[in-house]
Order: C-alpha cells, then sequence, then structure tokens
C-alpha cells in the first residue's frame, strides 16, 4: 500500500520528532507541518515511522 495523504492533527507540541526522522516530509515551524510536494511514496517507511513516534498521536496518513 502507498501513503496518498499525512496530516498533523490539532495538538502538535512541536518537539520536532517528525522531522528529525524525516525531513524530507516534515518540517517544524510554529508547529509541524508537511512540506508541500513532499514524495509520501519515496518517504512512507519515514512517515510511517514519524506516526508512530509522535509523543502526542497527532500524524496521521492514508494509504490506498
Amino acid at each position: 500500500m502507498t501513503i496518498s495523504k499525512v496530516n498533523i492533527e490539532e495538538g502538535c507540541t512541536a518537539c520536532g520528532l517528525c522531522e528529525e526522522i524525516c525531513p524530507e516530509v516534515f518540517e517544524l515551524q510554529d508547529e509541524a507541518t508537511v512540506r508541500e510536494g513532499a514524495d509520501f511514496v519515496k518517504y512512507a517507511d519515514g512517515i510511517r515511522e514519524a506516526a508512530e513516534n509522535c509523543p502526542v498521536e497527532v500524524i496521521t496518513y492514508q494509504e490506498n
């Protein structure tokens, strides 16, 4: 299955862990955001790892 969509739900604490794990997809501003144009297929493993390790569990993704 491939990842088609990545979201960061309300409640991000801006800890920076997602950006540390997968900087190609996530970037930290006031809160973590998903980089525009990020290649979800190429970085699927990093997205999954970031979602699994998010301390407040706000990273979600959709697979097709």
